[in-house]
C-alpha cells in the first residue's frame, strides 16, 4: 500500500452506472485530468451535465499515487519546445505552467482542500563536477529564456515554482469539489469503447455530445489508444518520520522537493508529518504494454531506491522504509503532453505528461474548457493545443527500444561517475527523452 493512502481515511466507495444514461460531457477516467476538466467545465456552464466513468476509484492510477510535486516542469525541455513551434510559443507554455501552480493553490484554498500543498520550489542537488556542470548550463538556459527564475546555490539550483502537495488529498478533495457542483461520479465503471456521441462500459451505455478521454497510461489498455501512450513505471518508498533536528542538519525544509542531476530520474519530498517520500525510475517497461498490480512490486528498484536515499542523506541510512509502491505513468512517443478536441466528432483528450502530471493535469482541464466550449484564448493557442505525438512502435520494437532506454540512463550516471566528465550517451539519448 502506498503511503498516501495509508495516509488518509477510508472512504465508501462511489456507486457504479447501473444503466443507459446520457450527459452532456462523459469523462472517461477519474483521475486529475479528468477531475480538473469537470471542475473547470462545471464552473464554467453549470447547467452542463456532467458524468465521469472511473473503473477503479477516483485517483487509483498515477493521480493519487505520485510523488506530490506541483510543478512548473513540462515533459518537453524549453529548448525542445522552440525547435518544434518557435521561440513565442516555447516561452508563452513556460509561463503558462509557472502560473498553473499558483492556479492549483487558488483553487485549493477556494474549495478548501486540505492536501499539505506548500509552495517551498525544489532543491535540484549538485553532487561532483558534472553534475555542477549542469547545473550551471540549467541556470544559464533559464537566464537565456527569461521565464523560470531557477537560482544557483550552494549545493546545486533552486526552482521557486513547485510545491509539496499530498497527491491523494487532491484527488479526493477535487472529487468532492466537483460533485458539489453537480457532476456525478461513477465508480467501478469500466469504459471499453468509445465513438462519437457514445461510451459503451461494462454498466450500461452513456450517449454524450462531448467525450474526454483522460486515461494517461491505463490508455495502453484500450485498442483506440493502445500505441498513443506507453506505460512506464515509476516506483516509490517512503520512511518513518524523523525528527525536525535532523530534518534541519538535511537542509530540506517543509514544502521543499528535491532531486539531482542524475540521468536516470529520482524526485522526493519532505512530507507533512516529517518522512521522506522518494522515488524514482528504473523499473522495466513490460511486454505489450502490459499493466498489472504485481508490477508496483519491484524488490530490486525499491532496494536501489533505498541505496540512493542514503547515499544523497547520509541521515537516512538507518531510518525505516515504511512503505513501498509503484505505478505506471504515461510516456508519448515524442514525450510531448497535449490537450486536444475535434469539433467534428465531440472527442477530447489530454494526457502524455511522462510524470510532470500533478500540476500539468490543471492546464489540461482549463484548456480542454475552452477547446469545448468553442473559445479562442491565450490556453487553446498554446503549443500543445491539438498537438499529435507519433505511435509507438509496435512489438517487440516496443519492448526493445523501451528498455534499452532506460538501462541506457543507468549506464550514462556510471559512465559520469567514472570518467568525470559528461556521459556520450545520454547526449546520443536527448532527443528521445524531451531534450
Amino acid at each position: 500500500m502506498s503511503y498516501w493512502s495509508d495516509s488518509v481515511e477510508r472512504v465508501a466507495t462511489r456507486p457504479s452506472l447501473e444503466n443507459d444514461t446520457s450527459a452532456d460531457v462523459a469523462i472517461v477516467g477519474g483521475g486529475l485530468t479528468g477531475l480538473w476538466s469537470a471542475y473547470y467545465l462545471a464552473k464554467a456552464d453549470p447547467g452542463l451535465r456532467i458524468v465521469i466513468l472511473e473503473k477503479d476509484h477516483v485517483g487509483f492510477g498515477a493521480s493519487g499515487r505520485n510523488g506530490g510535486w506541483c510543478s512548473a516542469l513540462f515533459p518537453a525541455s524549453t529548448a525542445k519546445l522552440e525547435r518544434l513551434h518557435g521561440l513565442d510559443a516555447a516561452l508563452r507554455i513556460r509561463r503558462a505552467m509557472i502560473e498553473t501552480v499558483d492556479e492549483v493553490e487558488r483553487v485549493t484554498a477556494v474549495e478548501g482542500i486540505d492536501c499539505d500543498f506548500v509552495k517551498g520550489g525544489t532543491i535540484s542537488l549538485a553532487r561532483d563536477g558534472v553534475q555542477w556542470d549542469a547545473a550551471r548550463a540549467e541556470v544559464a538556459e533559464a537566464a537565456r529564456f527569461g521565464v523560470d527564475d531557477i537560482r544557483l546555490t550552494d549545493r546545486g539550483t533552486f526552482d521557486p515554482a513547485c510545491a509539496r502537495v499530498h497527491p491523494l488529498k487532491l484527488v479526493r478533495g477535487l472529487a468532492a469539489a466537483v460533485e458539489q457542483l453537480g457532476v456525478t461520479v461513477f465508480e467501478g465503471t469500466e469504459v471499453l469503447d468509445w465513438a462519437p456521441g457514445t461510451v459503451r462500459t461494462t454498466r450500461g451505455t452513456v450517449n454524450a455530445k462531448t467525450i474526454v478521454i483522460a486515461l494517461e497510461g491505463y490508455g495502453a489498455t484500450m485498442p483506440r489508444t493502445h500505441r498513443s501512450v506507453l506505460p512506464l513505471y515509476s516506483l516509490m518508498i517512503a520512511t518513518e518520520p524523523l525528527d525536525d533536528s535532523t530534518w534541519n542538519e538535511i537542509g530540506i525544509a517543509h514544502g521543499q522537493t528535491f532531486t539531482d542531476f542524475r540521468h536516470l530520474l529520482i524526485y522526493g519530498q519532505r512530507t507533512a508529518d516529517n518522512r521522506f517520500a522518494f522515488g524514482g525510475r528504473g523499473a522495466r517497461y513490460h511486454w505489450a504494454s502490459a499493466i498489472r498490480e504485481s508490477y508496483d512490486n519491484v524488490p530490486g528498484v525499491f532496494e536501489h531506491l533505498g541505496r540512493a536515499l542514503a547515499d544523497i542523506f547520509p541521515q537516512a541510512r538507518d531510518v525505516a522504509v515504511t512503505h513501498r509502491w509503484g505505478g505506471p505513468l504515461g510516456v508519448p512517443r515524442d514525450w510531448h503532453a497535449h490537450a486536444s478536441f475535434d469539433p467534428a466528432t465531440g472527442i477530447a483528450s489530454a494526457g502524455g505528461y511522462v510524470g510532470d502530471g500533478l500540476s500539468t493535469t490543471n492546464l489540461a482541464g482549463r484548456t480542454l474548457t475552452d477547446l469545448i466550449r468553442g473559445r479562442d484564448t491565450e490556453l487553446t493557442r498554446l503549443p500543445w493545443t491539438n498537438h499529435r505525438s507519433p505511435r509507438w512502435e509496435p512489438e517487440p520494437f516496443r519492448f526493445v527500444g523501451a528498455n534499452l532506454g532506460t538501462t541506457a540512463m543507468g549506464i550514462a550516471d556510471a559512465e559520469e561517475r567514472i570518467t568525470h566528465r559528461p556521459s556520450a550517451l545520454a547526449k546520443l539519448m536527448g532527443p528521445l527523452t524531451g531534450h
